[in-house]
């Protein structure tokens, strides 16, 4: 080969790294592609320009076949295995967030079918409803990773306008999970966001700072309690062998549906939000030398969760259980949701609820909280809320769940001609379906429960929770919309359709009134009953 076709070579080489690194872990197949031209084609620089053109044209054509969720994915997913920094994989993560929502408007400006069709599969809104597209049901997958260190991780769940519009009524809430392990410290903090969080494991310590004073009380497993946005708060896991784990709702206070976390004590890692300032800035506003600063600012490496000593988490923890609410209110800084008598309790299961005349810290972000114990194998009676759109979160157990949604069906409908018409054109409200002649229609909505599951039930949508024969299942529920609700049981010993007049029963359901009651009366439990499996045992 001639000096000049090796240095054409050389450059050629050059510019394909470049170019790799330059994609980073934006396209991972298109740079796994140019690997395998550079090295099956190393002596001969014609072809492995040819082959990279391949790669290039095959990833621009693929690149438009592929909707922005698919890609959505594939980014989270790359950031998780290229980025083994905290900050630097929530940076990619960001990114990637910021690159899809682009690409959403892209798509719609253009009005792709393909990706519409995608979409709604993905959002649960298609026919023949997949248990991998409900749009109600957020698993493993839905979360990413806010922080995370050998010590314990921060999860946060997309928006859930993301998955469906049909989840609009709760589009300024996000649900977020951290788990942290014991004997650890989660370093200070705040959001732009309110949050409500429910101790669902373990035992811990919370702080709450504010100009000139600071609050702490320990929390354990059934404590429910509030931090105000803009509140500095730090945890500790105050246990010596079991996890801390706790369950937070946040509605957010500048955007709708988004929210920041801002660390102050700090360093590189998580960094500080002093560092976004200028050195004289800094100089100024402490009175020490630059240096002292920097140095201050440039320590803490190891992560949001670390470990701690066994004096330091001591210290930490030396406060009564609960304690005061910061800040001149009366009220507790906790409220304890086994202090309250179970509203329903039999050998099958136990369900408690707070709401804000019990707990005030809830009453302006009206929500109310619950949570049900059911034993192993047995079930809830099919039951909706008035009001309230249920956030479920299963913190231990396994089982599975129905819902009757109408939405889908309706959906359905709208994709259908009917009467001969295209109804594609109108309006939501004005497309036809079963439901505006009298004949309506409901979709079964059903998926698997496992810890981590978040289901949403909006109101008015009568569901049922079964768990599995081989252990309890456990779930928090955060009611928003929460005053003035009402649960009704369709099923039990107070169910609602028996406050029917006989003559509505027969005229409702088509057969004497008697035949009703006989079905409706027959179950002598309440709330919690024995499930279908072990029904099909005995």
């Amino acid at each position: 080969m001639s000096y000049k076709a090796r240095i054409c070579l050389v450059l050629a080489a050059l510019l394909l790294a470049s170019a790799t690194m330059a994609l980073g872990s934006e396209d991972p197949e298109l740079r796994q592609c140019k690997k395998r031209c550079q090295a099956q084609h190393q002596s001969d620089e014609k072809q492995l320009r040819q082959c990279v053109a391949t790669c290039e044209e095959h990833h621009r054509h693929s690149a438009n076949d592929r909707s922005p969720i698919e890609k959505l994915r594939e980014c989270n997913k790359d950031c998780e295995h290229r980025q083994q920094q905290e900050r630097l994989r929530a940076d990619c993560q960001r990114r990637c967030q910021e690159r899809y929502e682009k690409e959403v408007e892209r798509f719609e400006e253009r009005g792709k079918h393909g990706y519409d069709r995608e979409r709604e599969e993905y959002h649960g809104r298609g026919a023949g409803q997949r248990q991998s597209s409900n749009p109600y049901v957020f698993e493993d997958r839905h979360f990413f990773t806010g922080m995370q260190t050998q010590h314990g991780r921060l999860r946060i769940l997309h928006q859930f306008t993301e998955r469906s519009e049909l989840l609009r009524g709760i589009e300024n809430f996000r649900v977020a999970i951290l788990e942290a392990q014991p004997q650890t410290f989660i370093v200070p903090k705040h959001l732009d966001a309110d949050t409500i969080v429910f101790v669902a494991r373990g035992r811990g310590a919370v702080s709450t700072v504010r100009q000139d004073r600071r609050e702490s009380f320990n929390i354990k497993e059934g404590d429910i309690f509030r931090i105000n946005a803009g509140t500095t708060t730090y945890f500790v896991n105050r246990d010596n062998n079991d996890r801390l784990i706790l369950v937070k709702l946040i509605q957010p206070v500048n955007t709708p549906g988004h929210f920041q976390e801002f660390f102050g004590a700090g360093g590189e890692n998580p960094e500080s939000y002093f560092k976004a300032f200028s050195n004289e800035i800094l100089e100024a506003a402490f009175n020490v030398d630059g240096e002292r600063v920097r140095r201050l600012f440039g320590q803490q490496k190891q992560g949001a969760i670390i470990k701690a000593s066994p004096e330091q988490i001591r210290s930490m923890s030396q406060h009564q259980e609960g304690g005061i609410w910061p800040f001149g209110s009366e009220s507790k800084g906790t409220h304890n949701i086994y202090d309250n008598r179970p509203i329903y309790d039999n050998q099958f299961g136990q369900y408690y609820e707070v709401d804000a005349s019990q707990f005030r810290q809830l009453r302006d972000l009206d929500l109310a909280i619950s949570f049900s114990n059911m034993s192993e194998g047995a079930m809830t009676a099919p039951f909706y809320n008035s009001k309230a759109t249920k956030i479920a979160v299963v913190v231990e157990g396994e089982g599975y769940f129905e819902m009757a949604c109408p939405h889908l069906s309706e959906s359905e409908s709208r994709r259908t001609p009917y009467d001969g018409e295209d109804n594609h054109h109108l309006p939501r409200d004005e497309a036809f379906s079963r439901q505006s002649r009298g004949q309506a229609s409901y979709q079964t909505v059903r998926s698997r429960l496992k810890a981590g599951t978040v289901v949403i039930v909006p109101a008015g949508h009568p569901f049922v929770a079964v768990a599995s024969n081989n252990q309890n299942l456990q779930i928090v529920s955060f009611k928003v919309n929460a005053y003035n609700n009402q649960q009704y049981t369709l099923a039990g010993k107070r169910n609602v359709m028996n406050q029917l007049e006989r003559e509505a029963k027969e005229l409702a359901f088509g057969v004497p009134a008697r035949e009703v009651e006989e079905v409706f009366r027959s179950q002598k439990e309440e709330f919690f009953f024995e499930g279908p499996g072990r029904r099909a045992d005995a």
